[in-house]
């Protein structure tokens, strides 16, 4: 394992600021990951793993540098999701993931957020033509990954549960 010194980039859109996790994040996170939605993505958590959740995300960067992003909106400042890369131990590849909070669903966020860090992910960290790992029941990522290029590149089984692997197309600079 090495450790790397990493300022993590802010990436701005539209509508999104693409920055480091922070604690004053935790009731938004907390909230979303005590819903059914976070079954998708490892949930239901409770507000103390919700913190812990936190904390591993800024590890990521600090082990891989890279990782996932909250995502902000512009116009409120609050969190509304988090997106970007996740390479944990005994995955196959990195892969490119994404979550939209309450209340911030339906607006195209994640799209927008999505194409930001595949593209910043492409360009500065090497990670071209990743893949995202979906749950077979998760039929908005699924539809959203569709409308990223991404195209169903078989089936595995991560964190005890089935998955299907979307891969994205490759970034042209």
């Amino acid at each position: 394992m090495t450790l790397h010194s990493v300022d993590i980039p802010v990436i701005e859109t539209a509508r999104l600021i693409l920055r480091a996790g922070r604690e004053t994040d935790l009731d938004a996170l907390a909230a979303f990951y005590a819903s059914d939605r976070a079954a998708y993505v490892g949930g239901p958590m409770d507000r103390v793993q919700s913190w812990l959740a936190i904390a591993a995300g800024l590890g990521h960067w600090l082990i891989r540098g890279y990782g996932m992003w909250t995502m902000e909106d512009r116009v409120t400042g609050l969190p509304c999701g988090r997106c970007g890369f996740i390479f944990r131990e005994g995955w196959p590849e990195p892969e490119l993931g994404w979550q939209v909070w309450d209340g911030f669903e339906g607006n195209g966020l994640a799209h927008e957020a999505v194409v930001a860090a595949r593209d910043h992910g492409a360009r500065y960290f090497g990670l071209d033509s990743v893949v995202s790992y979906i749950d077979p029941a998760n039929l908005r990522s699924q539809r959203l990954a569709i409308r990223l290029g991404a195209v169903h590149d078989g089936d595995t089984t991560l964190l005890g549960g089935p998955v299907q692997a979307w891969r994205h197309p490759r970034v042209t600079a």
